[in-house]
């Protein structure tokens, strides 16, 4: 199993900067695929940014040049990276591991981490 700690959200100011940081436990890192999911009030969880075992990444069209989200298996963390931040880019920040073989399927959650873009 695999226990997942967000941390690095906060307030900022709209084109400001923010890192979240997503540290994992409890089982192998390396072999799950890792994702940031964000859900603002009222609306429904997206995936903002996702990247795969082998490092291949993918962005939602709303953050495209602006978050990146990269992986250390050597610390068990993901991270994103967040910049020209956007009132629009207030939620909670969620991270996620999944990881899918022939013989079972695992998917857990973080607990979230708060991101408000305000001046």
């Amino acid at each position: 199993q695999v226990q997942l700690v967000e941390s690095g959200g906060g307030l900022v100011q709209p084109g400001g900067s923010l890192r979240l940081s997503c540290a994992a436990s409890g089982s192998i890192f390396s072999i799950y695929a890792m994702g940031w999911y964000r859900q603002a009030p009222g609306k429904q969880r997206e995936l903002v940014a996702a990247i795969t075992s082998g490092g291949s990444t993918n962005y939602a069209d709303s953050v495209k040049g602006r978050f990146t989200i990269s992986r250390d298996n050597a610390k068990n963390t993901v991270y994103l990276q967040m910049n020209s931040l956007k009132p629009e880019d207030t939620a909670v920040y969620y991270c996620n591991a999944i990881h899918v073989s022939s013989s079972s399927e695992y998917d857990y959650w973080g607990q979230g981490t708060q991101v408000t873009v305000s001046s």
